[in-house]
């Protein structure tokens, strides 16, 4: 934890390496300048953990760097917060950043603004409507997410009350709203860290259980994936394929929905395979099916679906 007055020294020099590993021309001179503005606007406010305010859009645009963004994101990023909570207009954003920027934080600006007044106004479903129709920009709701996502990662300072309010609406609007983009590694980090908040003990229960498995896990998930890769290659199919264990959360809504025991949940890891076309699709799953027969009743043909 950093000290009120303490900044982060390399935090900016972090985020410019990060960009310059997956985008050697990425303009880093003009997201320096918009972290500079932002730093001078917030200068004095700190976040209710004590830090300086600066760490959230810094962090907010890292997060946006870990998914590859593009500059002009990163710069909006940044400046996500300045039109809400300092002197700086959107006029002079403009000036200095250009329209484009300029029309991403005046989106941020206005979902921040959105109040309901009825109960039927503030149901998770018509808000996550409301957020997509008002965003005519994809990357006011990529920042909207990962401002929501840095938010949950320090929600312990928050009273336990806020934390399951904040928590709920995670799960109710936010990470709905990931998995509709495809951002995965959001909507994955977002729900776990509101399981967490939510319900504590089944969540430590999970994770131990979890854990206890892991280098089995891992061994098997790096058995599986090799063995896919030689297939594909043997069936002279060009593809990506990548293993991840799965989310606690998931693991907890087959538990608690499906009112599985730990033991009889099948899928603990996930394979996403990757290819150029639809009919490639197909290829490849008759690849992996000609190696594991589906399961009677559990397969589901996403691909026509």
């Amino acid at each position: 934890r950093l000290r009120p007055g303490d900044h982060a020294p390399d935090g900016i020099e972090a985020l410019l390496r990060r960009i310059k590993s997956y985008n050697p021309k990425a303009d880093l001179k003009e997201i320096e300048r918009a972290y500079r503005m932002a730093e001078r606007s917030h200068e004095g406010q700190l976040r209710m953990t004590g830090e300086p305010f600066i760490e959230h859009p810094l962090g907010v645009a890292s997060i946006l760097a870990e998914l590859r963004l593009d500059t002009t994101t990163l710069v909006a990023a940044l400046l996500h917060d300045v039109v809400e909570d300092t002197d700086l207009s959107l006029e002079q954003i403009e000036r200095e950043f250009g329209e484009e920027v300029g029309r991403i934080v005046d989106g941020l600006t206005k979902l921040d603004r959105i109040t309901f007044r009825t109960r039927e106004q503030a149901q998770a479903e018509n808000v996550r409507k409301m957020i997509v129709a008002m965003a005519r920009d994809i990357r006011v709701l990529l920042i909207k997410l990962a401002d929501r996502l840095h938010n949950m990662r320090t929600l312990e300072v928050l009273s336990p009350q806020k934390q399951r309010q904040k928590a709920n609406e995670t799960l109710d609007i936010y990470a709905p709203l990931a998995d509709r983009l495809g951002v995965h590694r959001m909507k994955w980090e977002l729900e776990d860290l509101a399981f967490a908040r939510l319900h504590p003990k089944r969540y430590e229960e999970i994770k131990s259980l979890v854990e206890k498995r892991e280098n089995d896990r891992q061994d098997y998930l790096d058995a599986v994936v090799a063995e896919v890769k030689a297939k594909l290659r043997e069936s002279k199919l060009k593809a990506n394929v990548e293993g991840r264990p799965k989310h606690l959360y998931s693991v907890y809504e087959k538990m608690v929905l499906r009112g599985k025991e730990f033991n009889e949940i099948y899928d603990l890891v996930g394979i996403r395979v990757l290819v150029d076309s639809v009919r490639d699709c197909y290829a490849a799953l008759g690849a992996i099916h000609s190696l594991w027969k589906p399961l009677p009743g559990r397969f589901k043909d996403f691909i026509a679906m």
